[in-house]
């Protein structure tokens, strides 16, 4: 098992000059950054669409409810397939290399978003839609499946000794511009086109520009190193023949359970600020749709804006100490941030979206990927962060939106029993975290 230590001994950098190191370090970063950012919009697109459009367009003959219901469950089925994308991107990382991995999950992912801007609805051809929309979004969880570790392990494998947890929060900060283009995208087109345009064509434009972003992360993904980790232990010929296998034994089997439980919080949290509480607002609270996007946009960008302080703190006090505190501050915050909702002021609504999704998420989301990927030595660690990020993401991701409307609809609107639902994985994460033991960590 090869440790980040003995990587450096062996790394084909060690000798580079100071403007070389640089210039790489550069390279890194945009190619993180961008990465993350284009998939994480591709992906969030579909997360806003099918809150806003899908069940309207796709679903039809459904009642608002179950045709909401039934949208989001083809949200779900993108984090079912993404363990399996995650297993098979995390081999191919893990044996050939993260570079030329991170391309290919591009590709597919750009293609597969591309092609839901021209997909015909069920007015046009009947009950094939909502089947090659569901197709569309499998490759889309499959590509984004070996995404978050791949641009994880590019930035922190990348990075300085005393700056892996600043490097670690890079891709982080993608994943919340992401979301905030694909909001903010969406906000544009509605302020542009009035509501039969937009549903007629508006919708679209946002999912074809994906195709631009594409072509300019890959030309940028190409331009990066191979890691130093992984190409001193290609070069020590240590690299693992069956990595899955090894995520599940001996001590590496511990932080596996202890990292998939860890994230249940984090992932519930992501998809209800982000996914959820877009409905939410627009369903049950009947705020204009613009603004509620807006919202949502706004929040984006402050998380963004704090994911390298996260970072920092994560340098100075340990990823897992920051990820303890930022989710344990999430489950305080549940509550308060549902007892503002309930207001049904549009400004307080606004003043607990950023302060729950903008600036506490921020606090553990930057710590999450320098965590993870010190649960595991080089030769495994694409596989295992894939692992760790996408099974649970089927329980703490994926299903999340479905699991609050089905209990807030259970309780004749209140939404309550849904906050006991978020704080419980909130719990499950602070107990998870803190179990993980020093010496079992590879950084």
């Amino acid at each position: 098992m090869t440790t980040f230590a003995e990587v450096e001994h062996n790394s084909p950098f060690s000798n580079e000059t100071d403007d070389e190191r640089r210039s790489r370090l550069r390279t890194v970063v945009a190619a993180s950054l961008l990465g993350t950012t284009v998939e994480w919009y591709d992906f969030f697109l579909y997360a806003t669409a099918a809150s806003l459009v899908f069940n309207q367009l796709f679903f039809p003959n459904q009642s608002s409810f179950v045709g909401t219901m039934l949208s989001f469950a083809t949200f779900a089925v993108g984090f079912l397939v993404r363990p399996i994308g995650g297993v098979v991107f995390g081999h191919i990382g893990d044996r050939i290399g993260r570079k030329k991995t991170l391309a290919l999950t591009m590709f597919i992912m750009g293609i597969a978003t591309a092609l839901m801007g021209v997909l015909p609805t069920a007015a046009q051809i009947g009950v094939v839609a909502p089947i090659l929309l569901l197709l569309l979004r499998i490759l889309q969880g499959f590509a984004l499946g070996g995404e978050w570790a791949g641009a994880v392990l590019l930035a922190v494998e990348h990075s300085p000794e005393k700056k892996r947890g600043l490097f670690g929060s890079i891709p982080q900060i993608g994943l919340a511009l992401g979301l905030a283009l694909g909001t903010g995208m969406f906000a544009l087109l509605q302020t542009v086109f009035d509501d039969e345009q937009f549903l007629r064509f508006g919708w679209r434009i946002a999912f074809v520009l994906s195709l631009v972003l594409v072509i300019v992360g890959l030309v940028v993904r190409l331009k990066v190193d191979e890691t130093p980790a992984f190409q001193a232990v290609r070069d020590l010929e240590q690299r693992s023949s069956a990595p899955l296998r090894e995520v599940f034994q001996g001590r590496v089997a511990r932080n596996t359970v202890l990292g998939m439980l860890s994230r249940w919080g984090e992932g519930a949290a992501f998809n209800t600020w982000g996914v959820f509480a877009i409905t939410y607002a627009t369903k049950t609270l009947h705020f204009e749709k613009v603004p509620v996007l807006l919202v949502v946009t706004v929040a984006a960008v402050v998380m963004a804006i704090l994911l390298p302080f996260s970072g920092s703190l994560t340098d100075r006090f340990g990823p897992q100490r920051v990820y303890i505190v930022g989710i344990a501050a999430y489950g305080l915050a549940i509550f308060p941030a549902f007892a503002l909702f309930g207001t049904e002021n549009l400004l307080l609504f606004g003043v607990a979206m950023v302060a729950v999704f903008g600036v506490i998420h921020a606090l553990f989301y930057g710590a999450q990927g320098t965590l993870y990927a010190s649960l595991y030595p080089t030769e495994i660690r694409f596989t295992g962060l894939s692992v760790v990020y996408q099974f649970s993401g089927i329980y703490a991701s994926g299903v999340t939106p479905l699991i609050l409307t089905a209990l807030i609809g259970a309780t004749g609107g209140s939404p309550w029993l849904a906050c006991g639902y978020l704080v419980a994985t909130s719990a499950i994460s602070v107990v998870a975290t803190a179990a993980i033991r020093k010496r079992d960590l590879h950084l």
